[in-house]
């Protein structure tokens, strides 16, 4: 049996917990689920003051734990947002900043896909006795070397690349009708993805309840292509804009389906210690699925807060207290860190490989944070660093852009001439980090180079729908 969660309490109380000794035992680690939204605007759960989207069960995970206010990932779109996600790894740092898709011509297409060098977070869990699984989307490559079986996971159900339709797949099928894939089971035909993956996430828990496990729950909702069921539609009905309303409809089968996990947990008597994380892998893309990342400016493809500041929940009722709210920003490069540290893991050894930090300190008080933490992002022709309350982005076409967040959060007054002093001070720890970085291993498509400048100056909406 796993711990009770008295001996739990009185082990804090010791002081020998918050950091977790290497080499515990297995019934002290954690099962950790990572569950990652695909596209989900930031003003999109009602937890974040969403006035048309009801989200009762992500707004129960947020309560049962941790809402961080000031989250980031590392990257403004999906797969290199999720090979520093999975990796603790500031992807550009291992050649990973462009969305992958098509070989581009003078490419070598056997490096199309996140670098075999890297270790994964399941890769590390493994080797500390964690089964490993993931239900969904992976978008990390297709070749037969960058398969999920092949980093790091036990498990996989799902489909390799970067989007599926929700209601079809087919045996010979390509791109978002391609089969789905399993080495477990025959995967079975499609009713609702969002559901189908609902079923898989709930499954894996109960054939792993009774040793510790590392579940990465990849939902595509609420990714285009845009469809819904007709019941979830009539839900949102009085939604007048057809696009909007079927979002609407998407992001509430994925809340429904977060809670469905959740009551699996409640139900194995594995809720206490299990570690569940929720989060977007980037900010939503208003203008293709109709999101909304009130109260930021800017969507998925750019650096703006609403490219790259996302939901982010952290709950382990076990371990960290309930009901919190914690403002100092933090990167979805923390998760690996604090994953490897709560199961056991090297706190000497990751501390040099990680690019984020593990959080538990911060999160019980014992570490204080660091005021002036840096954090710094590349994506194709853009580059940003964010230290304290100043950020700055650089772009190909424009001056630099200096914005002090806190007092504004919509990024539409640029301070960059009015204080040279620190454009030039971020500019250049920018330049320094820059020119230092290898190339990228793949490139995407030159049209999208274009797109990503242009949606700088598009006229986002900042308020919340009606």
């Amino acid at each position: 049996m796993r711990l009770p969660r008295l001996f739990m309490i009185c082990i804090l109380l010791m002081g020998i917990f918050p950091t977790v000794a290497q080499g515990q035992t297995k019934d002290q680690q954690p099962n950790i689920i990572l569950i990652v939204a695909d596209d989900l605007g930031f003003g999109d759960l009602s937890i974040n003051g969403s006035k048309q989207i009801k989200t009762p069960y992500i707004d129960a995970l947020a309560k049962n734990g941790i809402r961080f206010t000031e989250g980031y990932v590392s990257a403004p779109v999906c797969s290199p947002s999720r090979a520093g996600l999975l990796t603790g790894v500031n992807q550009v740092e291992f050649g990973h900043d462009n969305n992958l898709g098509g070989n581009q011509p003078g490419f070598d297409p056997e490096y199309n896909g996140m670098p075999v060098s890297q270790t994964t977070i399941a890769d590390r869990l493994k080797s500390l006795g964690y089964a490993t699984g993931i239900i969904g989307k992976w978008h990390l490559g297709k070749l037969p070397q960058f398969h999920p079986l092949k980093r790091g996971f036990d498990e996989f159900w799902g489909y390799t690349g970067g989007g599926h339709d929700y209601f079809e797949a087919l045996p010979n099928g390509k791109g978002y009708k391609e089969p789905l894939e399993s080495n477990f089971k025959t995967p079975q035909a499609i009713t609702y993805l969002t559901d189908d993956k609902g079923d898989e996430c709930i499954d894996f828990i109960k054939r792993h309840r009774d040793n510790p496990f590392f579940l990465y729950a990849a939902f595509n909702a609420p990714h285009t292509p845009m469809q819904a069921t007709e019941a979830d539609l009539e839900l949102y009905k009085h939604i007048a804009d057809k696009k909007r309303r079927t979002y609407a409809a998407m992001v509430h089968r994925l809340d429904v389906n977060v809670g469905r996990i959740m009551e699996t947990l409640k139900k194995e008597k594995l809720d206490k210690q299990t570690l569940v994380v929720f989060i977007s892998d980037n900010g939503g893309p208003v203008t293709t699925n109709a999101s909304n990342n009130a109260p930021y400016r800017g969507q998925k493809g750019i650096l703006l807060e609403g490219g790259i500041h996302v939901p982010f929940i952290m709950s382990y009722p076990g371990l960290l207290e309930k009901n919190q709210t914690y403002k100092n920003p933090v990167s979805a490069l923390d998760l690996a860190p604090t994953f490897v540290a709560l199961a056991g893991g090297s706190q000497t050894i990751e501390a040099d490989t990680f690019s984020g930090e593990n959080l538990i300190p911060f999160l019980q008080g014992s570490k204080n944070a660091t005021p002036e933490r840096e954090f710094k992002w590349r994506f194709t022709i853009s580059a940003a660093i964010r230290e304290g309350d100043w950020k700055l982005i650089r772009l190909p076409d424009r001056l630099p852009q200096l914005y002090h967040l806190p007092t504004d959060v919509t990024e539409e007054n640029d301070l960059a001439l009015e204080r040279l002093d620190i454009t030039k001070a971020l500019l250049k720890k920018l330049g320094d980090w820059d020119v230092q970085l290898p190339h990228p291993v793949f490139l995407e498509g030159p049209m999208w180079r274009k797109r990503q400048v242009s949606l700088y100056d598009y006229d986002y909406i900042m308020k919340q729908p009606e």
